[in-house]
């Protein structure tokens, strides 16, 4: 219920009804309205003063449309779906950042949410499947896109596919032709970084606020060009996608927040298997480890 309910509640009876039956009706009148409020989940204004209120943008808030069901995940060789990822934060690490910042550099996210954040980069390879995945699981993901390589074969319209509308899988920069940066002059990271930015801005309407550099390399210069161009964080990764499993920073585990980084890739590159069997992978190990995956962009 939107408008919480306050002050009496008043029930007009014909003279003939005694008053303990007008007591009754109202008494049940008065439990029925306030059971209508207590049962939604956190909905009145009271019920946020706890905790910090989590966001409810469209973005974040995907419908009952938007939750796969079993069947899908068994046509992908996968036994059941991810359990639903909690409310995303009320304040993402990203808000109120002033224009030209410093980005943040963000290896994993600090939260407690038993959530992991898969991640997609370059764009070599261009599998239809992985489309009819991606949209059978209603799988939230974020691709960082290098230019030269995005552009091959057939092209970005392969990502937009994925993007769709970005309100669910974000798309963001991976630099023009993929370089290591710290071998570079300051002016050339900002051709590169900035030089994506452009592009990305052209097909998709907005700088994107998220840049991962190439092979995880980069420096001050990179952070100065990155925020000279609307990038807010830079995002680096604790887990890395292998071909049956991943690989870990620290620890052998994922850990809450913990950014995967995988790879737009094909059977030539994984020897044999395809992009579609290396994600039911990486999701058996992530479901194995007690966790689900939530949309990055809901909390950076």
């Amino acid at each position: 219920m939107s408008t919480p309910i306050s002050g009496p509640i008043s029930v007009r009876t014909p003279a003939r009804v005694s008053a303990r039956t007008a007591t009754v009706t109202t008494l049940l009148l008065a439990a029925l309205l306030l059971s209508g409020c207590s049962g939604s989940s956190g909905g009145g204004k009271g019920a946020a003063s706890a905790s910090p209120s989590p966001r409810t943008d469209a973005a974040s808030s995907p419908s009952a449309s938007a939750v796969p069901d079993a069947a899908a995940y068994r046509r992908w060789g996968l036994d059941k779906p991810l359990a639903a990822p909690p409310a995303p934060p009320a304040t993402k690490l990203t808000e109120g950042m002033r224009s030209g910042a410093t980005p943040k550099v963000i290896r994993r996210v600090p939260t407690d949410d038993k959530v992991v954040f898969l991640t997609f980069d370059d764009g070599a390879e261009k599998d239809p499947e992985f489309v009819k995945m991606a949209k059978d699981l209603k799988l939230p993901f974020t691709m960082f896109l290098t230019d030269d390589i995005a552009r091959a074969g057939s092209g970005y319209g392969y990502f937009e596919q994925l993007w769709g509308g970005g309100n669910r899988n974000g798309i963001h920069n991976h630099t023009l032709s993929h370089p290591n940066l710290r071998t570079l002059s300051a002016d050339a990271q900002r051709r590169e970084v900035c030089g994506q930015q452009d592009v990305l801005e052209k097909r998709y309407g907005s700088k994107p606020p998220l840049f991962r550099p190439p092979y995880g390399n980069y420096n001050d210069a990179t952070l100065a060009a990155a925020g000279s161009c609307g990038v807010k964080a830079l995002l680096l990764w604790e887990a890395t996608m292998q071909i049956n499993d991943m690989r870990y920073a620290d620890g052998g585990k994922l850990r809450s927040g913990d950014i995967v980084l995988a790879h737009f890739r094909g059977p030539s590159e994984l020897k044999g298997t395809t992009m579609t069997q290396m994600v039911a992978n990486m999701l058996r190990s992530i479901e194995r480890q007690g966790f689900t995956v939530a949309r990055l962009e809901d909390y950076v």
